[in-house]
């Protein structure tokens, strides 16, 4: 029995690009669902100890690729939320600030109001002073007695 020689460029080619369709959502044969070196050699169809054996660095780049991939969509995931929150927190802070905004144009209103009565009271406090006061009625002396 003869054992034919293996093309280890064809098996690298070919797990690279298994690799490949796994990081961008198209692969051939049904995801597990976590882009692991055992998917990569499900999808590669290539046995475990070739896979492992003469390709290790190949699994270990796609591993470091993939956990770099979720560790990104994680901080856009997380921008995004952030993001959403800072907009509600914003749109939260323009009703306030608005409301806020009209309680202050009834206080100047108020305040004007009352400014324009006090100035017409001490006019007529002005105007009652300047009337002269009468003497009190005289008081009776007693005699003494």
């Amino acid at each position: 029995m003869t054992r034919t020689n293996r093309d280890r460029e064809a098996e690298r080619q070919e797990i690279r690009a298994a690799a490949e369709r796994l990081l961008a959502g198209t692969p051939l044969r049904p995801p597990v669902g976590k882009l692991t070196g055992t998917e990569l050699i499900a999808e590669c169809g290539l046995r475990r100890d070739v896979v492992y054996g003469d390709h290790k660095e190949l699994v270990d780049e796609f591993r470091a690729r993939a956990k770099a991939q979720s560790f990104t969509q994680q901080v856009v995931q997380n921008m995004a939320d952030e993001n959403t929150a800072l907009r509600e927190a914003l749109t939260k802070i323009k009703t306030d600030l608005a409301a806020e905004r009209e309680r202050v144009r009834a206080l100047v209103r108020a305040a004007t109001e009352l400014s324009l009565e006090l100035e017409r009271t001490r006019e007529e406090l002005a105007a009652a002073q300047q009337v002269t006061r009468l003497p009190g009625p005289r008081g009776t002396r007693r005699v003494p007695g």
